[in-house]
């Protein structure tokens, strides 16, 4: 490769990630109905160049949004696994996704609207948590018969609670609560899930990625 080659990808690079990180900021000051002009303008790179690394604005939204989740959700993922009450660290990192999350209503609002968010990208970065559920599950701290997609579809679903007129958050932390209440050891089995694209509709109408 020469270096004017290794310089335009070093150039590709920036200019993506400055046109992820702008999106990131953009979607939650001005909400989900922020455009992608404004978003060019914001990184300070012009249209078309935005389009021809993205495609279009859904594909920037999803850049953008597993960006934020790689580095705000999965750290609370892996931080959990070196504690030493496995059910409070499990529980403190989906209470940190949730509250994460929701102090980021204008970005989730446009990947479930642009149709990008899934079960499936929040169960890949929660996927730390694989170690920290079957410690608190060998501790009788959770019910054996629950998995990381679990895990993955609580914080989607309390989620769904949050709303701009609650800025405090205390509705996504009530049901979180209450779905944490859940995971406690039962002698009642759940139900076989029906499969993916169920939670992926309840989530927002969003297909499999």
């Amino acid at each position: 490769m020469t270096v004017p080659e290794q310089r335009q990808r070093a150039d590709a690079v920036r200019n993506a990630d400055r046109i992820v990180r702008a999106a990131i900021e953009i979607f939650r000051e001005r909400g989900p109905d922020a455009s992608l002009d404004e978003i060019a303008r914001r990184a300070g790179i012009g249209s078309a160049t935005v389009y021809r690394r993205f495609g279009d604005r859904d594909g920037v939204i999803r850049a953008a949004f597993l960006t934020y989740f790689a580095e705000e959700i999965e750290p609370l993922a892996l931080s959990a696994r070196g504690a030493a009450d496995a059910g409070a660290a499990l529980a403190g990192a989906l209470a940190g996704a949730v509250d994460t999350l929701a102090a980021h209503q204008g970005l989730v609002m446009a990947v479930k609207q642009s149709r990008t968010l899934s079960v499936d990208i929040a169960e890949r970065f929660m996927g730390p948590l694989s170690t920290v559920l079957t410690r608190a599950q060998e501790a009788g701290q959770v019910r054996d018969d629950v998995s990381v997609r679990d895990l993955a579809a609580i914080v989607i679903m309390a989620l769904a609670t949050a709303h701009p007129g609650d800025p405090g958050q205390h509705d996504p932390r009530r049901y979180l609560a209450l779905l944490l209440s859940s995971l406690r050891p039962s002698a009642d089995r759940l139900p076989a899930p029906s499969g993916q694209h169920f939670l992926d509709r309840a989530s927002g109408g969003c297909s499999k990625t």
